[in-house]
């Protein structure tokens, strides 16, 4: 996949919308890291000069309140020494700490450093706790989608939705995994709803999410395609003009994908035809055409 496509549905974001989590030092996940490794990567964090003015500030974990311990790992968590911040949202939780909150923390935290099962439990005793927290239920398909179980993390995307119908992102999630099974039809139903509950879903920036798996030229040449036929169906022929050349310049044959359906009708339209030779020339190192004036404007770049 190009280095500079980026998906930010998920999102990942997905992660963006995560709150964060970890199960009680007594739960063992069955997947801790060695503690020799785990020891050494907080050594190197600590190599950095901001470690020394934060640890000025920590707090005595024997002295200070469940509230303040939280904070100060949201805050390691922030600065990138999410070990740490590990540490604090346990000394949280042995003081009383709202459980399902600092599960969430820990188990995002464990995202984090890549520990997929580690957060899997964490995320599951928050939805046991807690069987109508939307948000734990959004993180545990975040943990499945990465670990490729797609067909989990619809399920448990969709219960973040039947408990809070109105997030563009947890439908933007789902829309993710659905198109990673294959099933365009519902995966642009979703994105298209995810839009219309926030018109910048698709600018949000994100980590993970479909640009984690969309690893080969031919995914991200039907996701673009993908997107340009949901575009269609909206009738922002803007964007669908942007994702039809992004698919055909990734050597998607774009003209026999639009034979059949609401798209047929551009077949003919100069504008598709001038962008199918454009992604010919690109890929051939033959010249583009100066036509490119038929086209509408590019939607804006969002820069963050």
């Amino acid at each position: 996949m190009s280095p500079h496509f980026r998906f930010a549905f998920c999102s990942l974001f997905v992660f963006g919308v995560l709150s964060l989590a970890s199960p009680s030092p007594a739960e063992n996940t069955g997947a801790q890291q060695n503690p020799a490794a785990a020891d050494n990567m907080r050594e190197l964090r600590h190599q950095d000069p901001q470690w020394q003015a934060v640890k000025l500030h920590l707090p005595d974990p024997a002295t200070a309140t469940a509230q303040q311990l939280e904070t100060v790992g949201d805050v390691l968590r922030a600065r990138r020494f999410p070990e740490d911040a590990i540490d604090y949202y346990n000394y949280a939780l042995q003081h009383g700490g709202d459980e399902a909150t600092l599960m969430n923390k820990l188990g995002v935290t464990q995202l984090d450093l890549h520990h997929t099962a580690a957060a899997r439990a964490y995320f599951s005793r928050v939805v046991k706790l807690k069987k109508k927290d939307s948000v734990a239920w959004n993180n545990l398909g975040a943990v499945e989608y990465i670990d490729s179980r797609f067909g989990i993390a619809i399920s448990d995307y969709k219960n973040a939705i039947k408990l809070n119908k109105n997030s563009a992102i947890y439908r933007s999630n789902l829309a993710t995994a659905l198109f990673e099974e294959k099933d365009y039809k519902h995966a642009r139903e979703q994105f298209k709803l995810a839009i219309k509950l926030d018109p910048d879903v698709a600018h949000h920036d994100g980590v993970g999410g479909l640009t984690a798996h969309m690893v080969s030229p031919e995914d991200h040449a039907r996701y673009c395609f993908e997107m340009a036929r949901m575009y269609s169906e909206l009738g922002d022929e803007v964007n669908m003009f942007h994702y039809l050349a992004m698919a055909s310049e990734a050597g998607f044959d774009v003209m026999s994908a639009m034979h059949d359906g609401d798209m047929s009708k551009y077949r003919k339209d100069p504008r598709v035809i001038v962008l199918v030779e454009n992604a010919k020339a690109l890929r051939s190192g033959g010249t583009v055409k100066s036509a490119r004036s038929e086209m509408p404007p590019l939607p804006p770049v969002q820069q963050h």
